[in-house]
């Protein structure tokens, strides 16, 4: 029969601590509340933990804060008992915001309008950042310099001409006038996403392309085989801000797709109904009431209004949360 193995008696580390020499207790109190080169120390922890929740806090109130009120009826919000939770889970508050935002065209219509130049934006500047990487020219750190230089130039400068413009071309009122710019590598902070991909392209090694040119590919063939597929983080990430970006720019939506100095009805998208949604709720609900009465606009109404046009941004942020990060830090735009 196999004997049992005794199992080591447990170490008393409070007694140890206390028979131990005075400097010696001295140094382990030192190196649990300033830590040493190996671990951290209570008081740093600490310090790094409050700074996080209390950024945390700092961000997630005003949306814990809206979510809540978008549920409270109107006996809620004039009692001063209810803070943050509601009596009861009023629906009839989404109900009445998506009536009045005409929420399933509005959304189909910014998935297109955030979309398409999106995917153009892809491609458009993994090839310029792929260029910019792998070829030298004469004037290439010239061109580098225009770019940084019209991205942090303020786009109220070139807004007015770039309206006029496109007004002489028949643009505006239309998605060309986000899909022309976009193929030119001037889409919504089109230089930034090719800075990242130069930075990226710079980071794969010369040895793979030469490799593949030794095996018969040509400058095409390397970038379409061996570069874009290692470019995958810059992709994605480029992807994500790209969407983000179109899909919460509401100004130059109204202006350039929606045409809303020339009074056009063919294009909208959620942020401009609900840069709108004041003026248009009492006309769309009453459009839609079969019996006459319509509920008031109020605070919980337009708090729902605000989620239900930033929940399709936030769906996709949680779904691709670990990759979206992943992707930042593979594509240096930490700093590292």
């Amino acid at each position: 029969m196999k004997q049992k193995q005794s199992k080591p008696p447990k170490r008393n580390f409070i007694q140890e601590f206390k028979n131990s020499p005075p400097d010696v207790r001295k140094e382990k109190v030192r190196k649990f509340f300033m830590g040493s080169k190996e671990s951290d120390g209570f008081c740093k922890l600490f310090v790094i933990y409050a700074l996080l929740i209390c950024i945390g806090f700092v961000y997630l109130y005003p949306l814990l804060y809206m979510i809540s009120n978008s549920f409270m009826d109107m006996e809620d919000l004039l009692d001063t008992s209810v803070n943050w939770i509601p009596s009861k889970l009023n629906l009839e508050n989404y109900r009445n915001a998506a009536k009045s935002m005409q929420f399933w065209n509005s959304f189909l219509k910014s998935v297109v309008i955030a979309g398409v130049p999106t995917v153009i934006n892809v491609i458009v500047c993994a090839c310029v950042g792929y260029g910019f990487a792998r070829f030298e020219f004469r004037g290439k750190y010239l061109c580098m310099g225009i770019l940084i230089f019209s991205y942090i130039l303020p786009s109220v400068v070139t807004m007015m001409p770039t309206y006029v413009l496109y007004s002489k071309f028949g643009l505006i009122g239309h998605l060309t006038s986000f899909v022309l710019p976009s193929i030119f590598g001037q889409g919504l902070n089109c230089q930034l996403f090719i800075l990242i991909f130069w930075q990226f392209f710079r980071q794969v090694p010369k040895v793979l392309i030469e490799a593949g040119q030794v095996d018969g590919a040509g400058y095409l063939k390397s970038f379409v085989r061996i570069s874009l597929p290692s470019a995958a983080p810059a992709i994605l990430t480029v992807f994500l801000f790209s969407v983000v970006w179109y899909w919460n720019e509401s100004y130059l939506t109204q202006m350039y797709v929606v045409g809303y100095f020339q009074k056009q009805d063919l294009w909208t998208s959620l942020m401009v109904e609900l840069k709108s949604f004041n003026d248009n709720y009492g006309s769309a609900m009453a459009a839609s009431s079969t019996s006459g009465v319509t509920q008031s606009n109020n605070e919980s109404i337009r708090f729902a209004a605000t989620m239900l046009s930033i929940l399709p941004v936030m769906i996709m942020y949680f779904v691709l949360q670990r990759q979206f990060v992943e992707s930042i830090d593979n594509a240096g735009i930490t700093g590292e």
